[in-house]
Protein backbone atom coordinates (compact mmCIF):
# COMPACT_ATOMS: atom_id res chain seq x y z
CA UNK A 1 0.00 0.00 0.00
CA UNK A 2 1.16 3.57 -0.75
CA UNK A 3 1.26 5.59 2.47
CA UNK A 4 2.39 8.87 0.88
CA UNK A 5 -0.38 10.37 -1.24
CA UNK A 6 0.84 13.45 -3.17
CA UNK A 7 -1.68 16.21 -3.87
CA UNK A 8 -4.49 14.82 -5.97
CA UNK A 9 -3.70 11.18 -5.22
CA UNK A 10 -5.90 11.21 -2.10
CA UNK A 11 -8.98 12.25 -4.07
CA UNK A 12 -11.61 9.85 -5.33
CA UNK A 13 -14.23 10.58 -7.96
CA UNK A 14 -16.42 13.17 -6.30
CA UNK A 15 -16.38 16.61 -4.71
CA UNK A 16 -13.32 16.23 -2.44
CA UNK A 17 -9.73 17.36 -3.04
CA UNK A 18 -8.77 14.86 -0.31
CA UNK A 19 -10.93 11.83 0.49
CA UNK A 20 -9.38 9.34 2.90
CA UNK A 21 -11.84 6.77 4.24
CA UNK A 22 -11.31 3.66 6.35
CA UNK A 23 -11.90 1.65 3.18
CA UNK A 24 -9.35 3.54 1.07
CA UNK A 25 -6.79 3.53 3.89
CA UNK A 26 -7.34 -0.14 4.69
CA UNK A 27 -8.05 0.44 8.37
CA UNK A 28 -11.02 0.75 10.69
CA UNK A 29 -11.71 4.27 11.95
CA UNK A 30 -9.97 7.47 10.74
CA UNK A 31 -11.18 9.67 7.86
CA UNK A 32 -10.26 13.00 6.29
CA UNK A 33 -11.94 14.97 3.55
CA UNK A 34 -11.05 18.40 2.17
CA UNK A 35 -13.62 20.28 0.13
CA UNK A 36 -13.02 23.48 -1.86
CA UNK A 37 -16.04 25.75 -2.22
CA UNK A 38 -16.27 28.67 -4.66
CA UNK A 39 -17.96 31.91 -3.55
CA UNK A 40 -21.58 31.02 -2.95
CA UNK A 41 -20.69 27.32 -2.99
CA UNK A 42 -22.58 24.59 -1.21
CA UNK A 43 -21.79 21.01 -0.19
CA UNK A 44 -23.97 18.40 1.56
CA UNK A 45 -22.80 15.13 3.10
CA UNK A 46 -24.20 12.39 5.31
CA UNK A 47 -22.17 11.51 8.39
CA UNK A 48 -23.47 7.90 8.42
CA UNK A 49 -21.65 5.97 11.18
CA UNK A 50 -18.92 8.55 11.78
CA UNK A 51 -18.55 11.73 13.80
CA UNK A 52 -16.98 14.76 12.09
CA UNK A 53 -15.42 18.12 12.86
CA UNK A 54 -15.79 20.80 10.18
CA UNK A 55 -12.57 22.84 10.31
CA UNK A 56 -12.01 25.87 8.05
CA UNK A 57 -8.55 25.87 6.47
CA UNK A 58 -9.27 29.11 4.63
CA UNK A 59 -12.46 31.12 4.52
CA UNK A 60 -15.62 30.83 6.58
CA UNK A 61 -18.89 28.98 6.18
CA UNK A 62 -22.30 28.20 7.58
CA UNK A 63 -22.77 24.63 8.83
CA UNK A 64 -26.31 23.26 8.94
CA UNK A 65 -26.85 19.93 10.71
CA UNK A 66 -30.12 17.97 10.57
CA UNK A 67 -31.03 14.60 12.05
CA UNK A 68 -33.87 12.88 13.89
CA UNK A 69 -33.21 15.05 16.94
CA UNK A 70 -33.66 18.39 15.19
CA UNK A 71 -31.66 21.01 13.31
CA UNK A 72 -28.68 23.20 14.26
CA UNK A 73 -26.91 25.99 12.41
CA UNK A 74 -23.39 27.23 13.17
CA UNK A 75 -21.68 30.26 11.66
CA UNK A 76 -17.93 29.67 11.32
CA UNK A 77 -15.84 32.81 10.98
CA UNK A 78 -12.87 30.78 9.80
CA UNK A 79 -9.55 32.39 8.85
CA UNK A 80 -7.55 33.58 5.87
CA UNK A 81 -5.16 30.61 6.02
CA UNK A 82 -3.79 28.04 8.46
CA UNK A 83 -0.83 30.37 9.06
CA UNK A 84 -3.00 33.35 10.06
CA UNK A 85 -4.93 32.28 13.13
CA UNK A 86 -6.85 29.79 15.22
CA UNK A 87 -10.25 28.97 13.75
CA UNK A 88 -13.62 28.11 15.16
CA UNK A 89 -15.18 24.79 14.13
CA UNK A 90 -18.33 22.66 14.29
CA UNK A 91 -18.89 19.11 15.54
CA UNK A 92 -21.26 16.92 13.51
CA UNK A 93 -22.67 13.73 15.10
CA UNK A 94 -23.13 10.41 13.37
CA UNK A 95 -26.35 9.73 11.44
CA UNK A 96 -26.87 13.34 10.40
CA UNK A 97 -27.04 15.32 7.17
CA UNK A 98 -24.76 18.35 7.03
CA UNK A 99 -24.70 21.24 4.55
CA UNK A 100 -21.82 23.70 4.20
CA UNK A 101 -22.43 27.01 2.46
CA UNK A 102 -19.81 29.70 1.97
CA UNK A 103 -20.52 33.23 0.80
CA UNK A 104 -16.88 34.05 0.14
CA UNK A 105 -15.68 30.54 -0.69
CA UNK A 106 -12.88 28.63 0.99
CA UNK A 107 -11.26 25.30 1.80
CA UNK A 108 -12.68 23.15 4.57
CA UNK A 109 -11.39 20.00 6.26
CA UNK A 110 -13.77 17.32 7.49
CA UNK A 111 -11.98 15.25 10.12
CA UNK A 112 -13.84 12.04 10.91
CA UNK A 113 -13.90 8.83 12.89
CA UNK A 114 -16.23 5.86 12.95
CA UNK A 115 -17.94 5.88 16.31
CA UNK A 116 -20.60 4.28 18.47
CA UNK A 117 -22.07 7.10 20.56
CA UNK A 118 -24.12 9.93 19.14
CA UNK A 119 -23.08 13.21 20.76
CA UNK A 120 -24.89 16.51 20.16
CA UNK A 121 -23.91 18.87 17.36
CA UNK A 122 -21.84 21.71 18.83
CA UNK A 123 -19.95 24.89 18.01
CA UNK A 124 -16.29 25.20 19.01
CA UNK A 125 -15.16 28.83 19.43
CA UNK A 126 -11.62 29.77 18.46
CA UNK A 127 -11.16 31.34 21.89
CA UNK A 128 -11.51 27.92 23.55
CA UNK A 129 -8.71 26.24 21.54
CA UNK A 130 -5.60 25.64 23.70
CA UNK A 131 -2.45 26.74 21.86
CA UNK A 132 0.50 24.69 23.11
CA UNK A 133 4.20 25.32 22.51
CA UNK A 134 5.92 21.94 22.42
CA UNK A 135 9.67 21.34 22.44
CA UNK A 136 12.48 23.93 22.41
CA UNK A 137 15.31 24.99 20.11
CA UNK A 138 14.99 23.56 16.61
CA UNK A 139 12.42 21.08 17.93
CA UNK A 140 10.01 23.93 18.77
CA UNK A 141 6.52 23.73 17.29
CA UNK A 142 3.02 25.03 17.97
CA UNK A 143 0.05 22.72 18.52
CA UNK A 144 -3.55 23.94 18.22
CA UNK A 145 -5.41 21.38 20.33
CA UNK A 146 -8.91 22.03 18.98
CA UNK A 147 -9.99 18.37 19.00
CA UNK A 148 -7.57 16.86 21.51
CA UNK A 149 -8.65 14.29 24.08
CA UNK A 150 -9.54 16.11 27.29
CA UNK A 151 -10.18 19.37 25.41
CA UNK A 152 -13.25 18.77 23.23
CA UNK A 153 -15.57 15.80 23.71
CA UNK A 154 -15.85 13.26 20.91
CA UNK A 155 -16.53 9.55 20.94
CA UNK A 156 -13.34 8.42 19.15
CA UNK A 157 -12.02 11.33 17.06
CA UNK A 158 -8.80 13.12 18.06
CA UNK A 159 -7.59 15.99 15.85
CA UNK A 160 -4.97 18.72 16.28
CA UNK A 161 -3.02 21.19 14.13
CA UNK A 162 0.78 21.49 14.25
CA UNK A 163 2.76 24.49 12.97
CA UNK A 164 6.50 24.05 12.53
CA UNK A 165 8.67 27.11 11.78
CA UNK A 166 10.95 26.86 8.76
CA UNK A 167 14.09 24.87 9.53
CA UNK A 168 12.62 23.11 12.57
CA UNK A 169 11.81 19.47 13.26
CA UNK A 170 8.52 18.36 14.77
CA UNK A 171 7.09 14.94 15.60
CA UNK A 172 10.43 14.43 17.29
CA UNK A 173 11.55 12.34 19.05
CA UNK A 174 9.91 9.71 16.83
CA UNK A 175 6.99 8.11 18.60
CA UNK A 176 4.37 5.46 18.02
CA UNK A 177 0.88 4.44 19.11
CA UNK A 178 0.33 1.00 17.63
CA UNK A 179 0.12 -1.26 20.69
CA UNK A 180 -2.54 -1.62 23.37
CA UNK A 181 -0.68 -1.07 26.66
CA UNK A 182 -3.12 0.31 29.25
CA UNK A 183 -1.96 3.60 30.71
CA UNK A 184 1.14 3.70 28.46
CA UNK A 185 0.23 3.43 24.79
CA UNK A 186 -2.97 3.43 22.75
CA UNK A 187 -3.73 2.13 19.27
CA UNK A 188 -4.49 5.02 16.92
CA UNK A 189 -4.57 5.24 13.12
CA UNK A 190 -3.24 8.63 12.02
CA UNK A 191 -3.53 10.90 8.99
CA UNK A 192 -1.15 13.79 8.28
CA UNK A 193 -2.39 16.53 5.89
CA UNK A 194 0.22 19.16 4.93
CA UNK A 195 0.26 22.80 3.87
CA UNK A 196 3.26 25.14 3.53
CA UNK A 197 3.88 28.88 3.61
CA UNK A 198 5.40 30.12 0.38
CA UNK A 199 8.18 32.72 0.09
CA UNK A 200 7.73 35.41 -2.56
CA UNK A 201 5.58 32.99 -4.52
CA UNK A 202 7.96 30.03 -4.20
CA UNK A 203 6.11 27.01 -2.77
CA UNK A 204 7.36 25.37 0.41
CA UNK A 205 8.08 21.74 1.14
CA UNK A 206 9.16 19.39 3.90
CA UNK A 207 10.01 15.79 4.71
CA UNK A 208 8.18 13.10 6.65
CA UNK A 209 9.65 9.90 8.05
CA UNK A 210 7.82 6.79 9.28
CA UNK A 211 9.86 3.70 10.21
CA UNK A 212 8.80 0.18 11.16
CA UNK A 213 8.19 -0.48 14.85
CA UNK A 214 7.92 -4.25 14.67
CA UNK A 215 4.13 -4.01 15.05
CA UNK A 216 1.40 -4.03 12.42
CA UNK A 217 2.29 -3.64 8.75
CA UNK A 218 5.89 -2.48 8.98
CA UNK A 219 5.07 0.93 7.54
CA UNK A 220 8.20 2.56 6.05
CA UNK A 221 8.01 6.06 4.54
CA UNK A 222 10.55 8.73 3.61
CA UNK A 223 8.56 11.34 1.69
CA UNK A 224 9.08 14.81 0.31
CA UNK A 225 5.77 16.47 1.13
CA UNK A 226 4.17 19.56 -0.38
CA UNK A 227 0.86 21.43 -0.25
CA UNK A 228 -2.15 19.12 0.14
CA UNK A 229 -0.05 15.94 0.43
CA UNK A 230 -1.27 13.23 2.80
CA UNK A 231 0.67 10.61 4.74
CA UNK A 232 -1.16 7.61 6.24
CA UNK A 233 0.26 6.07 9.42
CA UNK A 234 -1.41 2.81 10.45
CA UNK A 235 1.58 1.88 12.62
CA UNK A 236 5.27 2.62 13.12
CA UNK A 237 7.58 5.24 14.55
CA UNK A 238 6.59 8.56 13.01
CA UNK A 239 8.88 11.55 12.93
CA UNK A 240 10.62 13.69 12.26
CA UNK A 241 8.46 16.05 10.24
CA UNK A 242 11.00 18.52 8.82
CA UNK A 243 10.24 22.00 7.48
CA UNK A 244 12.82 23.34 5.03
CA UNK A 245 14.34 26.73 5.99
CA UNK A 246 12.29 29.73 4.92
CA UNK A 247 8.95 27.93 4.79
CA UNK A 248 6.69 27.29 7.77
CA UNK A 249 4.98 23.89 7.71
CA UNK A 250 1.43 23.06 8.80
CA UNK A 251 -0.05 19.65 9.27
CA UNK A 252 -3.45 18.49 10.43
CA UNK A 253 -3.39 15.27 12.45
CA UNK A 254 -6.50 13.05 12.49
CA UNK A 255 -6.50 10.02 14.81
CA UNK A 256 -8.92 7.32 15.91
CA UNK A 257 -8.77 3.69 16.90
CA UNK A 258 -10.39 0.77 18.69
CA UNK A 259 -9.40 1.71 22.25
CA UNK A 260 -12.32 1.94 24.72
CA UNK A 261 -10.72 5.08 26.20
CA UNK A 262 -10.22 8.10 23.94
CA UNK A 263 -6.62 8.99 24.78
CA UNK A 264 -3.40 9.98 23.01
CA UNK A 265 -0.85 7.73 24.68
CA UNK A 266 2.49 7.46 22.89
CA UNK A 267 5.82 5.68 23.21
CA UNK A 268 9.04 7.50 22.23
CA UNK A 269 11.65 5.73 20.14
CA UNK A 270 14.24 4.41 22.64
CA UNK A 271 17.16 5.62 20.50
CA UNK A 272 15.94 9.22 20.50
CA UNK A 273 13.86 9.71 23.66
CA UNK A 274 16.84 11.39 25.36
CA UNK A 275 16.30 14.51 23.24
CA UNK A 276 13.43 15.54 25.52
CA UNK A 277 15.92 15.88 28.38
CA UNK A 278 17.73 18.63 26.45
CA UNK A 279 14.67 20.82 26.03
CA UNK A 280 14.87 22.60 29.41
CA UNK A 281 18.37 23.78 28.46
CA UNK A 282 17.19 25.68 25.37
CA UNK A 283 14.69 28.49 24.76
CA UNK A 284 11.56 28.04 22.70
CA UNK A 285 11.99 29.30 19.14
CA UNK A 286 11.26 33.06 19.38
CA UNK A 287 9.13 32.86 16.21
CA UNK A 288 6.52 31.00 18.24
CA UNK A 289 3.69 31.24 18.71
CA UNK A 290 2.88 32.20 15.13
CA UNK A 291 -0.43 33.35 16.63
CA UNK A 292 -2.54 32.80 19.72
CA UNK A 293 -6.23 32.05 20.22
CA UNK A 294 -8.44 35.14 20.44
CA UNK A 295 -9.58 36.21 23.87
CA UNK A 296 -12.97 35.06 25.04
CA UNK A 297 -15.68 37.65 24.62
CA UNK A 298 -17.22 38.98 27.82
Amino acid sequence: MTHHLPAGRAAADGPYAVDVTPESAGWGYSSLRVVNLPPGGRHTFDSDGSEWIVLPLSGGCTVGVADDFGEDTFELTGRDSVFDGVTDFAYVPRDARTTLTSTGGGRFALTGARCTRRLPARYGPASSVPVELRGTGNCSRQVNNFGAAGVFECDRLIAVEVLTPGGNWSSFPPHKHDEHRPGEESVLEEIYYFEFADHDGTPGLGYQRVSPSGQGRGTDVLAEVRDSDVVLIPDGWHGPSMAVPGHHMYYLNVMAGPEPERAWLICDHPDHAWIRDTWPEQPVDPRLPLYTAPERSA
